[in-house]
C-alpha cells in the first residue's frame, strides 16, 4: 500500500476535512468501501433482536445470548472514550470459471472462504489505517478493530454508515458491489462527520426468500439459522440433520445462493480483492472423494489461512459426504483412494446400532478387516454380508462407493 505523504491535521481542522482524509487514507490501506457514522447506542435494535433469539433463529449459536446481544447495541460498551466509528468493506465478487471439466466429482465452498480468511486480512489493514490516521493527526488515537467476532451489530453499523442496506437475505446490499463484501468496524475517539444512511430498499422483489435451498429465509430480513446450510456446513459439529441432507447439493462449505440469485449482483463488479481469489482449484471447488480422504497435514496444507479451517476436517468431511449422497456429482465407481478406517469413521455420522468397532469393510484389494462406519458385518465379522447399519449411514454415503461382500 502507498501510505507515502498523508496529509497532516491539527486540532483546528474540521470533522469534515478529517473524515475526507481518513477515508482518502483507507483507500491507500486497501479499504476502498469505508463510511462513518457516530458511536452512538443503535436503538431500537434491542426488542427485533431478542425475539430473534426467543424464536430460535440462533438456535445452535449458544454464543450468542440475550445478554450478548443487548450489550452489542452500544459501541462505548466495547471502548468508553468511542466517538465515531469507521465501517469499512473489502469486495470479493470475481467472475466464477466454474467447475474443472475433468470428470471428477467436486463440491462447491462459499465465495469468501476461497481466499485468505478475512478477519485476519480486515484486522491487519485497520491496523495499518489505524497507525496512518495517528501520524495524519499528530497524537495517539484509541481505537478498537472489529470484525463478526466482536460484541457488535456490524451490519446495523454498516447501514447507519450509508455503506448499504439490509437486503432480504439479512446481508448488507452495497452499490456496485452487491452483498458480496466482508464488513469491519474501527472505532475511534476521534470526532468524524458521520454519513447518512442510504434510502434504499428491495421493494418488492422476494427472489432470495424463493430461491433459498432449505427456505431458511422465513420472512424478509429473517433467516432460521439452523436450516441455514452456512450453518449446517460450518458451525454444526454433529450430524446434518436427514431432512435437510437431499437439499445440501454440492456445498460442502457455505452456501451462496440467496446473493448469486439477488438482482443487485448482476451490478456488481468484478473487482475482487486478491487476497479473495483461490489459490488452487481445491480452495474453490475441492474433489469430493479427496476430501472423504485428507490427512491432517494435506487438510492443512490446502486450507491453513482460509475460513475453512473454521470447519475442521471432520466437518469437511462429512459434508463431503452428504454432498456426495444427495447431488448430482456422485458417480457409480468406488474412489481411487479408499478412505482410511480412521477417517471413514470420523465422516459417517452413525455407527451401527450398540456397536463402536470391528466391523468389517472390504477394500478394493484389500482385507476384509478394515473398519468402515457405512457398512457393517451382521454377525461381527463372521459373516460376509453387508447391511447398512441404519439409515443415517445411506443418507451419507453413495452405495456405489461401498465395497459389498462376497
Amino acid at each position: 500500500m502507498n501510505a507515502a505523504a498523508p496529509l497532516r491535521l491539527t486540532a483546528s481542522r474540521s470533522a469534515a476535512h478529517l473524515t475526507a482524509t481518513i477515508k482518502h487514507l483507507a483507500a491507500e490501506h486497501g479499504l476502498a468501501i469505508a463510511a462513518v457514522t457516530s458511536a452512538a447506542p443503535f436503538a431500537g435494535l434491542e426488542q427485533p433482536l431478542l425475539a430473534h433469539i426467543a424464536h430460535g433463529h440462533m438456535a445452535g449459536l449458544d454464543w450468542f445470548t440475550p445478554e450478548r446481544a443487548s450489550f452489542s447495541l452500544d459501541p462505548r460498551n466495547l471502548q468508553p472514550s468511542a466517538r465515531s466509528i469507521i465501517a469499512v468493506g473489502v469486495a470479493y465478487w470475481s467472475v466464477d470459471p466454474g467447475k474443472p471439466d475433468d470428470g471428477v466429482p467436486r463440491g462447491r465452498i462459499a465465495r469468501y472462504a476461497w481466499g485468505v480468511d478475512y478477519h485476519d486480512l480486515l484486522k491487519a489493514r485497520m491496523r495499518a489505517l489505524h497507525a496512518a490516521i495517528e501520524r495524519a493527526v499528530g497524537r495517539p488515537v484509541e481505537a478498537r478493530f472489529l470484525v463478526d467476532t466482536a460484541r457488535i451489530v456490524d451490519r446495523a453499523v454498516a447501514a447507519r454508515a450509508g455503506l448499504g442496506w439490509y437486503g432480504k437475505h439479512a446481508c448488507i446490499i452495497l452499490p456496485g458491489h452487491g452483498s458480496w463484501v466482508m464488513l469491519g468496524e474501527l472505532l475511534l475517539d476521534l470526532e468524524l462527520e458521520p454519513d447518512p444512511p442510504l434510502a434504499k430498499d428491495c421493494g418488492r422483489c422476494r427472489i432470495c426468500l424463493d430461491r433459498c435451498p432449505t427456505g431458511a429465509i422465513v420472512a424478509p430480513y429473517t433467516v432460521d439459522t439452523p436450516r441455514c446450510l452456512s450453518f449446517q456446513t460450518i458451525e454444526q459439529r454433529g450430524a446434518i440433520p436427514r431432512e435437510l441432507r437431499p437439499l445440501l447439493g454440492d456445498w460442502v462449505f457455505g452456501c451462496d445462493v440467496c446473493q448469486e440469485v439477488c438482482p443487485y449482483t448482476k451490478a456488481a463488479r468484478p473487482e475482487p480483492d486478491p487476497a479473495f481469489l483461490p489459490r488452487a482449484v481445491e480452495n474453490a471447488y475441492p474433489s469430493l472423494r479427496r476430501l472423504l480422504a485428507l490427512t491432517p497435514e494435506e487438510f492443512a496444507a490446502t486450507y491453513r489461512g482460509t475460513p475453512v479451517t473454521r470447519a475442521k476436517r471432520r466437518g469437511l468431511a462429512r459434508n463431503a459426504a452428504v454432498a456426495s449422497a444427495t447431488s448430482a456429482a456422485a458417480t457409480t465407481s468406488p474412489p481411487s483412494s479408499w478412505p482410511s478406517p480412521r477417517t471413514t469413521s470420523r465422516w459417517c455420522a452413525a455407527t451401527p446400532p450398540g456397536r463402536s468397532a470391528g466391523w468389517a469393510a472390504r477394500r478394493p484389494g484389500g482385507r476384509s478387516s478394515a473398519r468402515c462406519a457405512a457398512t457393517w458385518t451382521a454377525t461381527c465379522g463372521r459373516r460376509s454380508e453387508r447391511r447398512w447399519a441404519n439409515p443415517e449411514c445411506r443418507l451419507q454415503v453413495p452405495p456405489e462407493w461401498v465395497v459389498s461382500g462376497r
